[in-house]
């Protein structure tokens, strides 16, 4: 029988970079989620001042297996 996994979506922010934001989401569902099984980044986006990156945010889908 195949598992059932659910899907949601975070969005995850950062200072330093879009990869440090998706860690960032990673770590708080890791914090309330059991059996995560991955993630797939849905889309990247940053906040600019004065031509600079300012703030990152990167949205992600993150999968984990429903408990039963």
């Amino acid at each position: 029988m195949a598992e059932t996994v659910k899907v949601i979506k975070l969005v995850g922010n950062s200072s330093e970079s879009w990869e440090d934001a998706a860690q960032n989401a990673l770590d708080d569902a890791d914090e309330t989620l059991e059996n995560i099984s991955g993630i797939e980044v849905d889309s990247q986006t940053a906040d600019v001042e004065d031509g600079e990156i300012q703030h990152y945010r990167t949205t992600v889908h993150v999968s984990f297996e429903l408990q039963r």
